[in-house]
């Protein structure tokens, strides 16, 4: 309902269709768009914070990926030389 309020439609009429009152809408409305703009200046963290987020996101896709390699490599019968190539790296 709050978007359709965004996008120009008549507060009226979506509380009529809706049945809620046009004053709670514009409240609703009123809190979304605080709340949006509260996100938004979460968001602008510091440069050092906003690449610790990306790197460890990266590194959960990377994790991700290996894992999902490792599990193929098992299902297709190389699961001896997968356990000795990660015996070999340290793993």
């Amino acid at each position: 309902m709050v978007l359709r309020l965004l996008c120009g439609e008549d507060l009226v009429e979506v509380g009529r269709e809706v049945r809620v009152a046009p004053p709670e809408l514009e409240e609703w409305r009123r809190v979304f768009l605080e709340t949006g703009q509260q996100g938004l200046k979460r968001r602008s963290r510091d440069p050092t914070q906003r690449e610790l987020l990306r790197t460890r996101a990266k590194l959960g896709e990377i994790t991700m990926r290996l894992e999902l390699a490792s599990e193929l490599l098992e299902k297709r019968g190389y699961g001896d030389e997968l356990k000795k190539l990660l015996k070999w790296s340290g793993e």
